[in-house]
């Protein structure tokens, strides 16, 4: 599995498609996460935005090899272990982003409550921002999963249906993706930081029954 996790990690960096997620993730943290806003919500926006990056970063990743390469690497190793490579792949550079998000949120986010009538404990602050984002990667990589090959192979089924599934679960109150960012966005005007362990165990619950479900598909459909 390592050989397999270094073969899609090589392939996303020579293939240089992660470049458009990147720039639309860069874009968006320079538009949302401003210098003096409240911390929390700095950390809203960063993780929100992480969940459709991964999105794009798993169709990158599933979607890299030709597939008369793919079929040989899927008779080589198996088709569900190459398909749990490239999702693994994506996942990992979407929480390398996760990271790297939360740390620029805590630099340039400002250290209160809205309205500044409270303190914000920097360090609370900056590990709810990163379970949060980790959280949203988490149901980017079950979008990305779910919109791609091979359950949905045309691409016009799987963008629309990758973008319409990640507006409704940064909006659905139900989600996993929607309970993280509302929880910083509720703490940012109270100035009582949670940090949402609960949101990220029910998003690797549901991100672990989309791989599998795509995995599988794999195997059959290969």
């Amino acid at each position: 599995m390592t050989a397999l996790l270094r073969y899609q990690a090589a392939l996303l960096l020579r293939s240089h498609r992660w470049l458009p997620p990147l720039l639309l993730y860069a874009g968006s943290m320079a538009v949302g996460v401003q210098g003096g806003q409240p911390v929390l919500d700095c950390a809203g926006w960063a993780a929100a935005t992480l969940l459709p990056v991964t999105a794009w970063l798993v169709r990158v990743c599933v979607t890299n090899e030709p597939p008369a390469a793919r079929d040989c690497t899927a008779a080589a190793a198996g088709p569900w272990r190459v398909h749990l490579a490239a999702i693994a792949v994506a996942l990992g550079a979407a929480l390398l982003l996760a990271l790297a998000g939360s740390g620029i949120a805590a630099a340039a986010g400002d250290p209160h409550a809205t309205g500044r009538h409270a303190v914000v404990p920097l360090g609370p602050a900056t590990a709810a921002g990163l379970v949060s984002a980790a959280a949203c990667a988490l149901i980017g990589a079950a979008i990305g999963a779910l919109c791609n090959r091979p359950l949905l192979r045309s691409t016009a089924w799987g963008v629309p249906s990758a973008l319409i599934a990640t507006v409704v679960v940064l909006f659905a109150g139900a989600s996993p993706a929607n309970a993280a960012v509302t929880g910083l966005v509720t703490g940012s005007r109270t100035g009582v930081v949670h940090v949402p362990l609960l949101p990220l165990a029910a998003a690797g619950a549901l991100a672990a029954g989309a791989i599998a479900v795509a995995c599988a598909l794999a195997s059959r459909r290969t």
